[in-house]
């Protein structure tokens, strides 16, 4: 038997769930609902798992592998069908979002029990995980547009899940509305795609591309730009990042599966599935790694200002994101794929242990508010160290190390790389170290401000995915070691059969192990000064805030440089005003028209309900004679 023809079950099986729990929910019992929800993404992981194996020991030929469902329409030969398209990338990237989303499942099943709403939560989170299987195994542009928007409705759906808080229900329209910015742009791309080959076939398209498109073509820059727009409005980068931190108002395993297998990570695999398009718009990929660089500069300073522990975490992505777009505009492909796994691994972990937390502190969120909590929460403590040591890179002993050095190696040594690039994010790394070490001193360590009224460790389906997580968050790295090492690389030689590797400067691989020392050295400085500052003389972090200077770039931090206040006076504003001083433009008139024609149809078809039987026949009489005279002279 063919294995790879049962790759359609691995989004059916979340759909499923969606549809049982949607339609049946409220008839089930709790623990039905938990394992409907958490038992269809299990059953996906298992079956990934299985085509994985095969696709490694026994691949199809060049790597890739379509499945045609049936057609989804045909007009005059164009035939968009339901088809999916599986090769190395597509198989990394449903590897991560089916595990990963498991394990974020069970822990949502102890989480979430005490919810209203608890069939609610699963349904959406299931719909949540199809659409994202369905964006990355999309074998056509109209396919993946459903699944990108799918995605999309989801997050709103979730991030506002407490509905009744009008917080929650202002944080999904803002993530909403500002990822619909980004998708008119990418919308508008794809249309000129379609325009521009006259198929929806991805890999059509970038077959065809550079037989038709010169490099620098006008066509392809504004092709890739407008891709790129929808991009960064999906994985919240410059400038359509603001959206992100506010959807930490959804419930903590949404902001896990929304920053570690789904959402924020479609811009990524989007930019790499099109790398052929960006290939040829070289000037466009270099602001790929611009935007990059500075998202990850900006969100590193914001988090250091944070006092919400899940918007530390928040900024945190942002900042990760923004490394991977680093990666991809210096054509370091396979480094960005590697990090947005291992990313996945991480900062799950990071956002369950804190959601362990938070449940430990009675929703309390604030860090400073916490402290000494790492002999009342061993398990958690533990973990959520491990989730910390691979976001700050701690080298040898964390998956994290091994992916963002190689990403910070090829910002300087590819061809489409330099040095202000690498410096960016050199800088970045050590303020990462910084905030990261700061939020594990000043929640664990310490006295105690606030007892522990419920322990999550007496959950096991709470503190298995910690552990699991933990162990991916240390192992994981080492499927890809420095080029200074060793040349074992099965990671980016199993992504070069569908992305090209990284082009590297004459003789800088001797180099590498320079920059390694050079990291490990800002790692380790970084959770000195965290140390220093927060646990050993506290009153530094302090005093440092009591200047006029200190509270000025602490605010301007915390606000997250301020973009909110900058978009509120640039468009909500007028927009407000504009609604206020005219209540009922030309447009209103039509709506209203549409409305009072509604009713005079209304008001002249209820005249004829006289409740007569002479005034219907005669009515009836006159329809027959109506019909019979346009027979006899038309």
């Amino acid at each position: 038997m063919d294995v790879f023809h049962l790759l359609w079950l691995v989004p059916a099986f979340p759909l499923a769930g969606f549809l049982i729990l949607a339609l049946f929910g409220l008839r089930l019992h709790s623990r039905a609902i938990a394992w409907i929800g958490t038992g269809s993404i299990g059953l996906s992981a298992i079956l990934t798992l299985w085509i994985g194996v095969h696709f490694l020991t026994q691949p199809p030929a060049n790597y890739q592998y379509s499945l045609t469902l049936w057609t989804w329409f045909d007009i005059n030969g164009f035939a968009p069908g339901i088809a999916l398209y599986l090769d190395p990338l597509s198989l990394v990237y449903i590897f991560v979002i089916t595990f990963v989303s498991f394990f974020i499942h069970l822990y949502s099943t102890a989480f979430m029990r005490s919810n209203e709403g608890y069939v609610r939560f699963f349904a959406y989170m299931n719909l949540f995980v199809f659409s994202m299987l369905v964006l990355v195994l999309a074998n056509n542009l109209l396919l993946l547009y459903l699944g990108w928007e799918g995605v999309g409705l989801c997050s709103f759906l979730l991030i506002g899940f407490w509905y009744r808080d009008e917080v929650n229900g202002y944080a999904a329209r803002k993530a909403f509305i500002v990822t619909r910015i980004g998708d008119t742009a990418f919308i508008i791309g794809l249309f000129l795609l379609v325009k521009q080959f006259h198929t929806l076939n991805i890999q059509d398209i970038l077959q065809q591309a550079p037989v038709v498109w010169s490099a620098g073509a006008t066509a392809v820059v504004w092709v890739t730009i407008l891709l790129l727009g929808g991009a960064v409005g999906k994985s919240a980068q410059l400038p359509l990042q603001t959206w992100l931190p506010d959807a930490m108002a959804g419930p903590t395993p949404v902001s896990a599966l929304i920053h570690a297998a789904t959402m924020v990570t479609a811009g990524v695999y989007l930019i790499a599935r099109t790398h052929v398009l960006y290939s040829l718009a070289p000037a466009v990929q270099l602001l790929v790694a611009i935007i990059g660089l500075l998202t990850l500069l900006i969100a590193g300073f914001s988090a250091l200002a944070q006092h919400d522990l899940k918007r530390i975490l928040a900024y945190s992505t942002i900042s990760q994101i923004g490394y991977m777009f680093l990666a991809l505009g210096v054509g370091a492909w396979t480094a960005a794929i590697f990090h947005f796994m291992i990313h996945a691994f991480f900062k799950a972990l990071l956002f369950l242990a804190a959601g362990a937390v938070i449940m430990a502190m009675e929703e309390e969120h604030d860090i400073f508010k916490m402290g000494g909590l790492r002999k009342k929460m061993p398990v958690t403590f533990w973990t959520f160290l491990v989730g910390s040591g691979a976001l700050a890179a701690i080298p040898l002993i964390t998956a994290g190390f091994y992916s963002k050095d190689l990403i910070l190696f090829d910002a300087f040594a590819s061809t489409q790389g330099s040095f202000w690039l690498w410096l960016g994010g050199f800088v970045g790394a050590f303020i990462t170290v910084l905030y990261t070490f700061r939020m594990v001193f000043v929640t664990f360590y310490g006295e105690q401000k606030k007892p522990i009224t419920h322990n999550p460790e007496e959950e096991k389906a709470m503190m298995i995915p910690l552990v699991v997580l933990a162990v991916l968050s240390v192992i994981g790295g080492w499927i890809e070691l420095p080029h200074a090492w060793a040349h074992f690389t099965p990671f980016s030689d199993f992504l070069t059969h569908v992305l090209p590797p990284t082009n590297l400067k004459p003789d800088m691989e001797s180099q590498e192990f320079m920059l390694q020392l050079l990291t490990a050295v800002i790692v380790f400085a970084g959770i000195y000064l965290s140390w220093l500052a927060y646990v050993k003389k506290p009153a530094l972090s302090a005093s440092w805030k009591n200047t006029s200077l200190g509270r000025a770039c602490h605010d301007f931090f915390y606000k997250g440089w301020m973009f909110d206040q900058l978009y509120d006076k640039l468009f909500v504003k007028p927009v407000v005003w504009i609604s206020r001083i005219d209540p009922h433009d030309f447009i209103d008139y039509i709506y209203e028209g549409f409305g009072r024609l509604n009713v005079l149809i209304h008001a002249g078809f209820s005249r004829t309900q006289s409740g007569y039987v002479r005034w219907y026949l005669l009515c009836i009489a006159i329809g027959i004679l109506f019909i019979f005279s346009l027979i006899l002279f038309v």
